[in-house]
């Protein structure tokens, strides 16, 4: 009246146990005898193959795990424009000022703390119509942080401000004034 389990009893299961590979072989050393043929292969259950599909090595995790060709070869390189495409606003040098996107912008460091917005804007607005002025503030403690980007229309304007205003003094500091874009000179590219 015993099943073939219960007939095993606990010799076969310390065969099973020590066995490992024997369930890929087809061989079962049970309490009665060595090496018999399991009764079915349905009910072969081998926990050690999940740990063989595991990787050996580290899994590396994020950004630039996978081997990809986004960033192989050309890093930090990007397309030129063409030479006339640079002129076509009428400088032809292939150094100097280079135009934003909607006008000329000029850098100013140099600038008081505690400057307003207003200071600055009335101070530069003599050499023109100022298109855009950005005046940064430190967060932590509400001053200017000490440089202000102004844009203009026209590289005139922008040049007879640079001109005008490098080397003044605005609320007893000293103002340096250059352009904010410049294109390469020659043929040599700047590196970052």
């Amino acid at each position: 009246g015993e099943s073939p389990c219960e007939e095993e009893g606990e010799a076969g299961r310390a065969g099973r146990a020590e066995e490992g590979t024997g369930a890929r072989t087809g061989s079962h050393r049970g309490a009665d005898g060595p090496d018999r043929p399991r009764p079915s292969a349905a009910m072969d259950v081998d926990y050690d193959e999940d740990e063989v599909s595991k990787p050996t090595g580290r899994r590396v995790k994020g950004r630039g795990a996978e081997e990809d060709d986004r960033y192989a070869g050309k890093a930090g390189r990007f397309e030129r424009l063409p030479a006339a495409a640079a002129g076509a606003d009428g400088d032809d040098e292939s150094a100097g000022p280079a135009r934003s996107i909607e006008g000329w912008v000029i850098i100013v460091s140099g600038v008081h703390e505690e400057a307003q917005e207003d200071d600055v804007f009335e101070a530069f607005a003599e050499f023109g119509d100022i298109k855009n002025l950005h005046l940064n503030l430190d967060r932590r403690t509400g001053f200017v942080k000490g440089y202000a980007f102004i844009e203009y229309e026209t590289k005139q304007e922008a040049a007879q401000a640079i001109k005008g205003m490098n080397g003044q003094v605005l609320l007893e500091q000293r103002l340096f004034v250059h352009w904010a874009f410049t294109k390469p000179s020659g043929g040599a590219r700047r590196r970052r």
